[in-house]
């Protein structure tokens, strides 16, 4: 029996899981992890027999090259940002909740969350409660690991989107004004969020809502106007509408009519990653410059205290 996990059965297990990142930033990890997220059914719902040739023949030799490129821009000595930072945020969630087991795990990659929840399992854990790192539901994210549960740890706990909670409403503003008063205010700030097929929303997924609940939310803390920020949202893929309006789009058109700097944050994600580091801070950023303006993206709250207290909070409420 592993000795690591034995020791603590007793004691609630409290699970992070996030989406998940390339073991490297090299042609093949990205080939593997690609493979594995976009053959999850809940990622892109076309029937199996159509889209599985489209991805390994099509999708997969042509992407895994330019993916693991942009990994490359991104990546640090300690590895990809985001599990460097989810780990940090497990670690901090774990100092202050010394009387849980914390852990931090992938949908998509390494750790691997079924695996984890399996060893809990065998250890004889019977408080597990696993924390979607995604504030908000969508049947892409939330839903895909409520599948994993499901399949190999049916007892556990999965915590409900925290999008409304105070706490976390409050360490969102508070960051945004922190930024602020380092690095002064852009003229306007778009709320970014990772967009979702539009037929998704037609159907009633509720993350749309959710995202501009909590934008609004976060708005109202900072005494904005609603002359004074936008929601967007980011990182579409494949032909079919996705959510609008789009981030790119939207900031490039403000810089055209005036706006000479813009601030981004991106709610939706818990920490900083490939959409935020990347996609924004480089690709965004760009284009703005190109068009005559700036974009600042704000950091997420990766392994921040007031992150960690909010997602305590919230495991409590639900356990």
């Amino acid at each position: 029996m592993n000795s690591y996990i034995a020791p603590a059965a007793g004691k609630p297990h409290v699970l992070l899981v996030n989406l998940g990142t390339p073991d490297a930033p090299t042609p093949t990890a990205v080939r593997r992890y690609l493979r594995q997220f976009l053959s999850d059914e809940r990622v892109v719902d076309l029937p199996r027999w159509k889209w599985l040739p489209i991805l390994n023949l099509v999708i997969l030799p042509l992407r895994s090259g330019p993916v693991s490129r942009k990994y490359r821009e991104i990546w640090t000595a300690q590895g990809s940002p985001l599990a460097v930072e989810t780990a940090a945020l497990a670690a901090r969630l774990g100092e202050l909740r010394p009387d849980w087991e914390v852990a931090a795990a992938m949908r998509y990659g390494n750790p691997d969350m079924a695996a984890t929840l399996r060893a809990w399992v065998a250890a004889g854990v019977k408080d597990i409660r696993v924390l979607p790192l995604y504030p908000q539901y969508s049947i892409t994210t939330v839903a895909s690991v409520q599948d994993v549960v499901d399949a190999v740890a049916p007892g556990a706990n999965v915590v409900p989107p925290y999008f409304a909670h105070p706490a976390w409403l409050d360490a969102v503003a508070d960051s945004i004004r922190r930024s602020w008063e380092q690095h002064g205010r852009g003229e306007h700030l778009l709320f970014s969020f990772h967009g979702i097929p539009q037929r998704l929303a037609d159907a009633g997924d509720p993350y749309p809502e959710q995202n501009a609940f909590a934008a609004a939310e976060i708005a109202r803390r900072l005494g904005l106007t609603l002359e004074d920020w936008t929601l967007t949202h980011q990182s579409r893929f494949g032909r079919e509408p996705w959510l609008l309006p789009d981030t790119q789009a939207t900031a490039v058109q403000l810089t055209l009519e005036g706006t000479r700097t813009i601030d981004i944050v991106t709610p939706g994600f818990a920490v900083d990653c490939l959409e935020t580091l990347e996609e924004l801070q480089i690709g965004v950023a760009a284009k703005v410059q190109a068009a005559g303006g700036r974009a600042r993206v704000i950091p997420c709250l990766n392994g921040a205290p007031e992150h960690a207290a909010a997602l305590a909070n919230w495991v409590d409420r639900h356990a």
